[in-house]
């Protein structure tokens, strides 16, 4: 009977060190969704939004948001040259190929994080912020996440990179979105940033739903193996503008027809009924509406008018409320 046991017990054991692995954080192929009223924070649908997982190239967001903090209270301004270190240098892909010893302005990480999502603008940012060390900046974002309510998520890097303890949950993301358009409507467009200038190249936006979705204007994706693909997006139709999540999809393509759908259901429980894809040349980028097909990045940029990464403003909808208490107008 004792090896009966101690194989019992063992087997226990086991088990409850998988449970524990995946109450962290839970992994690709099983999505958590949220949408939201980015008005009013008002939650429109969800799917397993309190879940752990692990937010890959979202992390950026915090990283933005802490940046735009920094240059709304004078401690940094656009122009400022930060260091490119070795450590920084040499982050995994996707990268705008940083040479230590070399220096990157502060606009140009902002554009590299929204458009390429490059870890190692990401990193220059962290350290830059961090006082030269990326893993004190991860505090910071971590104790910033929780005075916005942010209660399930830690950051242990800039850039999203793996790190097992690096977790969120959809309801989370929806939440710093929500703060990044609120506390920061000034920097908002840069989101939207089509595509930009970099050593004589165009880099241009990996978010799939610019120029495809009606409304759309920004926000975030994010990969990894055990993320699987993610995606935050914000859209305004009508009067109504909302934010939405999703994390763990299988594909690009099931992410992308997943978040079309979460947004066009978001519209119709709001009363704005949804408005049709952007076409091109007679034909949608995207076919999530008949079934099939995906968003692609050439679809991005044929035939579509780029918009310039040099406009400002407050996101459109958010010009009244948010924008014009904290001083910040149109143009």
């Amino acid at each position: 009977m004792r090896p009966f046991f101690s194989r019992a017990l063992f087997s226990c054991v086991v088990a409850l060190a998988a449970f524990s692995g995946t109450a962290r954080a839970q992994f690709a192929g099983h999505v958590s969704s949220l949408v939201i009223d980015a008005r009013t924070g008002a939650v429109l649908s969800e799917s397993d939004a309190d879940l752990q997982r692990y937010p890959a190239s979202l992390t950026k967001m915090m990283t933005l948001y802490m940046t735009f903090q920094a240059l709304e209270r004078g401690n940094l301004t656009l122009r400022d040259s930060m260091p490119v270190s070795i450590h920084a240098s040499t982050q995994a892909p996707s990268k705008l190929g940083l040479r230590p010893g070399t220096h990157l302005a502060v606009e140009q990480a902002i554009l590299a994080l929204v458009t390429k999502s490059a870890n190692d603008a990401a990193c220059v940012l962290g350290e830059y912020l961090g006082g030269g060390d990326e893993a004190r900046f991860a505090a910071l974002m971590t104790e910033q996440a929780r005075r916005l309510g942010m209660a399930h998520t830690t950051f242990r890097n800039a850039s999203g990179l793996p790190d097992p303890d690096q977790v969120t949950t959809a309801r989370d993301l929806s939440v710093l979105a929500r703060a990044l358009m609120r506390d920061f409507p000034q920097y908002y467009h840069y989101f939207g940033v089509r595509e930009f200038p970099f050593r004589r190249h165009m880099i241009p936006n990996h978010d799939p739903l610019l120029g495809v979705y009606q409304g759309a204007d920004g926000f975030k994706t994010g990969y990894t193996d055990l993320a699987g693909h993610n995606l935050v997006s914000s859209a305004q139709q009508g009067q109504v503008r909302l934010i939405g999540v999703v994390l763990g999809a299988s594909s690009n393509e099931s992410r992308n027809q997943t978040m079309i759908s979460l947004l066009d259901g978001g519209f119709s429980a709001s009363g704005q009924d949804p408005l049709p894809l952007i076409k091109r040349s007679g034909r949608y980028y995207a076919m999530a509406r008949r079934g099939g097909g995906g968003l692609h990045r050439s679809h991005l940029r044929r035939g579509v008018m780029l918009v310039s990464y040099r406009s400002r403003g407050a996101p459109r909808g958010l010009h009244h409320s948010w924008a014009s208490r904290r001083g910040h107008h149109r143009s």
